[in-house]
């Protein structure tokens, strides 16, 4: 599964720290979603695309 998080980090100004503390998982977990080695629960999939007000399909591609 790829993800448009970077992509997204980027267009609202977010470390992966600052996102990591928002959904509430460790820093390294946004690491291995960026680079496409971890498949999220579909709640942190929720998570992360409300913290970008997007569809879950708007930010990964299944």
């Amino acid at each position: 599964m790829n993800n448009r998080i970077r992509e997204y980090r980027a267009r609202f100004n977010l470390t992966q720290e600052d996102l990591a503390r928002k959904v509430n998982v460790r820093r390294e977990t946004i690491v291995f979603l960026e680079k496409n080695k971890y498949n999220p629960s579909l709640k942190l999939a929720y998570d992360i695309a409300r913290v970008f007000g997007a569809a879950i399909e708007e930010v990964f591609v299944f």
